[in-house]
Parts: C-alpha cells; sequence; structure tokens
C-alpha cells in the first residue's frame, strides 16, 4: 500500500507549489492538475519512457 505524502513533498519542496498563483476554483485546479501532469512525466522519465 503506498503513500500519498511523498506526492505532496516533491511538489512543495522540488517543484516550488507552496501557493497557488491563480484566483477561483476552477483556475487552481487547473494548475494543480499541471503540476501533477509535471510530475507524472518526471515520473515516466525517470523510469525510462521517452527518446532513447
Amino acid at each position: 500500500m503506498g503513500s500519498v505524502e511523498p506526492v505532496f513533498a516533491n511538489l512543495r519542496h522540488n517543484k516550488g507549489l507552496r501557493r497557488f498563483t491563480l484566483r477561483g476554483q476552477t483556475k487552481v485546479d487547473a494548475q494543480f492538475k499541471l503540476f501533477c501532469l509535471v510530475h507524472n512525466i518526471d515520473k515516466l522519465a525517470k523510469a525510462g519512457y521517452g527518446p532513447r
């Protein structure tokens, strides 16, 4: 069973998401999804997926 805390720690400390820079629920949701997308792409790149 995994834990989601490392994801939030990575977003906060390594990616710099300490506060949201946009206002409004839809904009904050989009910004958070963008940070999660970057996190997942980084995980895939470290796992060896992508151009060789």
